[in-house]
């Protein structure tokens, strides 16, 4: 929050958060399109910040991690809404038992996917997050870090419908 009010954004601190990856990415999508099309709670440039360790119900057999199962239901939320950019990832450096800590989202991820002839929303159905995010090159690989803080998102939008 300290680094994104001194580059100029506001941020929005949603605290360490559990549950469903899926469902947590849910409420945070309905946060940012109510500060993309209204200016609420908060006006952009802004950023939504949460932690906290969620779950994911194994319903497919994809890969994948809980970050990328955030994102991925994120992802599949928002369906390239304009100026948003989304990253979740894990400090420890593995996100589940992939080598990758998480991945990230920009506003034409979900279209890029398509044109690869990816659908978010069968890939969720796979819990295969880490198939998406791989075919999109959008991956973070940080290797092991050797410490194991939180899992971390943070939803940076850019502008609001009203800008």
């Amino acid at each position: 929050a300290v680094k994104a009010r001194q580059a100029g954004f506001s941020p929005l601190i949603l605290g360490d958060l559990e549950g469903e990856s899926r469902e947590v990415a849910k409420v945070h999508a309905g946060i940012a399109r109510q500060i993309v099309l209204h200016g609420q709670p908060l006006k952009a440039p802004c950023v939504i910040l949460s932690g906290g360790e969620t779950t994911v119900t194994v319903r497919g057999n994809g890969r994948g991690g809980r970050n990328a199962e955030f994102l991925l239901s994120l992802t599949e939320s928002l369906k390239g809404l304009p100026g948003v950019y989304a990253l979740a990832g894990d400090t420890d450096g593995i996100d589940g038992s992939e080598e990758n800590a998480g991945a990230f989202m920009t506003p034409d991820s979900y279209a890029r996917a398509e044109g690869l002839g990816l659908s978010a929303s069968d890939e969720l159905d796979n819990n295969n997050g880490y198939g998406y995010f791989a075919a999109l090159d959008a991956l973070i690989v940080t290797e092991p870090t050797r410490t194991n803080v939180n899992d971390f998102r943070a939803i940076l939008i850019l502008e609001t419908a009203q800008s």
